[in-house]
């Protein structure tokens, strides 16, 4: 494969550049690129996953909770793309930024581990979806489904490495059609939409335990359905311009908050919550298929399909930029950061759908669901999005950065408010998703300082600092935990 280092306006570069040349894609292309990568499988299943382990109303507490949190992340990010335009790639850069660059390094490989992890749970879905059609997918994690999977792995992989630009744009065109049956479902259980059935038992059975559990519960799957939100962030060298980046994270933030309360919260008007709990995933076709009929649940397995295929693409695009702009700046690898004759990190991209060929393999051996692996994924996302959201604080209460961009120079309280309260609610993520998803988080973020060690090593540089060497140790310490854990049973995905 032909390989590049010299396409202008994509060159690898360190994490802070001020002579960076603006890239091609405009405000809508980049909400598209938030809004696809936010909504994939997660929200077919939103009714029975919320469901499962809360009440109507700690369901509706747990939306205002992840509303108010996320805006204030998605405002985070705006603030951070309009006051740091020399930072590309937020999630890595940021965190760089704020605690040097082993830290911006586990900001970087966690979100890839998650981004690739959560590919594959894209496909298990997928084609546990097409199971409904083809009894021999199963649930998505059979023989035939995981052959299928790679098939559409692949074939993905060298659409992409045919241009950046293109691939972006079919994102673009996926992303409008998989919201009309989202837009469909809406508009028709609204229509149905029972009262009675929504204030039946608001609170919950007691086996649900107190209204603190039942929020908790629903935490990880909101996080879930709104990993993305980043997105634009991500892709911010490869906007046409850096305001476009803070605008394009605010609304399509916005407009998946209004699918997704609607999806999840109108749900409990057709179904009691038992009953939601017991439905089978993609829980949003049975909820249709009671309201309209069988066709119904032809139309939502339908557009689970579609949906799943736009978000498989749009975190193919991010899980390659993760390692593509870390690698630039010295922190992964160098290879990482060639690119092929069309300006894609051809090499990131074969790393990344090679991990996600293997553990489609391991999802068959294990017949890991489809659950177990949104879980593992959003775990290991939440710390990056802490190291965003405490960096954006810092620059807040400091009031750094050049005259021109100094925005919180005319509104200090309510900057240093929103990032505080979006650091408040990641601390709070990382309580909601308990010691067991740490500790398998930790297990994936150990071995990649290994990685680090060996770019360190092409850049004849210092790998850790002594206090890098203290945050090492006690990473490697819970993934020791976590492995014996694991081999005696006490721990499992």
């Amino acid at each position: 494969m032909k390989t590049s280092q010299n396409t202008p306006s994509l060159a690898p570069k360190p994490a802070s550049t001020s002579n960076r040349s603006p890239g091609n894609l405009k405000l809508g292309l980049l909400v598209a690129l938030v809004v696809g990568s936010i909504i994939g499988s997660g929200i077919f299943g939103l009714p029975q996953n919320m469901a499962s382990g809360a009440g109507a109303g700690a369901i509706v507490i747990g939306w205002l909770i992840t509303g108010v949190g996320m805006l204030m992340l998605a405002f985070t990010y705006q603030m951070l793309a309009i006051k740091k335009p020399d930072l590309d790639n937020g999630v890595y850069a940021y965190a760089r930024a704020l605690s040097g660059e082993y830290v911006g390094f586990n900001a970087a490989w966690g979100y890839w581990v998650s981004a690739w992890i959560g590919n594959v749970g894209y496909l298990v879905a997928a084609f546990g979806a097409l199971g409904y059609f083809y009894p021999a997918f199963g649930e998505g994690n059979t023989r035939t489904a995981i052959i299928g999977a790679s098939v559409v792995v692949w074939v993905v992989h060298f659409m992409v490495l045919r241009g950046i630009q293109g691939a972006v744009v079919l994102n673009a065109v996926v992303t409008l059609a998989k919201l009309v049956p989202l837009l469909l479902f809406i508009v028709l259980v609204a229509m149905a939409f029972q009262v009675q059935t929504f204030e039946l038992n608001f609170w919950g059975d007691a086996k649900l335990g107190s209204v603190l559990d039942q929020v908790r519960s629903t935490m990880l799957v909101t996080v879930w359905v709104f990993i993305g939100i980043e997105g634009a962030s991500v892709y911010s060298a490869r906007a046409a311009k850096r305001e476009d980046v803070g605008q394009a994270t605010i609304i399509g933030f916005l407009v998946c908050l209004v699918l997704l309360m609607g999806v999840s919260l109108l749900s409990t008007g057709i179904f009691t919550q038992p009953e939601l709990a017991a439905l089978k995933n993609p829980s949003m076709a049975p909820v249709l298929e009671k309201v309209v009929g069988t066709w119904g649940a032809v139309v939502v397995y339908v557009g689970l399909i579609v949906s799943v295929g736009g978000g498989f693409l749009a975190w193919t695009l991010l899980a390659a930029e993760s390692l593509f702009t870390p690698a630039g700046g010295g922190v992964m690898p160098s290879w990482l950061a060639k690119q092929n004759d069309k300006g894609v990190p051809a090499h990131a991209m074969w790393l990344t759908n090679g991990m996600v060929q293997l553990f489609l393999l391991l999802t068959l051996l294990s017949k890991a669901s489809y659950l177990a692996l949104i879980s593992l994924s959003t775990a290991m996302i939440l710390i990056p999005y802490l190291f965003s959201a405490v960096y954006g604080l810092k620059l807040a209460w400091q009031g750094t950065g050049p005259p021109a961009v100094q925005v919180e120079n005319r509104h200090p309280r309510r900057y240093i408010a929103i990032t505080a309260l979006a650091s408040i609610y990641c601390l709070w993520l990382l309580y909601a998703a308990g010691l067991k998803y740490l500790l398998l988080s930790a297990l994936l973020y150990a071995p990649g300082a290994v990685v680090y060690l060996i770019a360190k090593k092409q850049s004849n540089e210092r790998a850790f600092t002594l206090r890098e060497w203290v945050l090492l140790g006690a990473l490697c310490l819970l993934a020791v935990v976590s492995a014996s854990m694991l081999a005696t049973g006490r721990l499992s995905l």
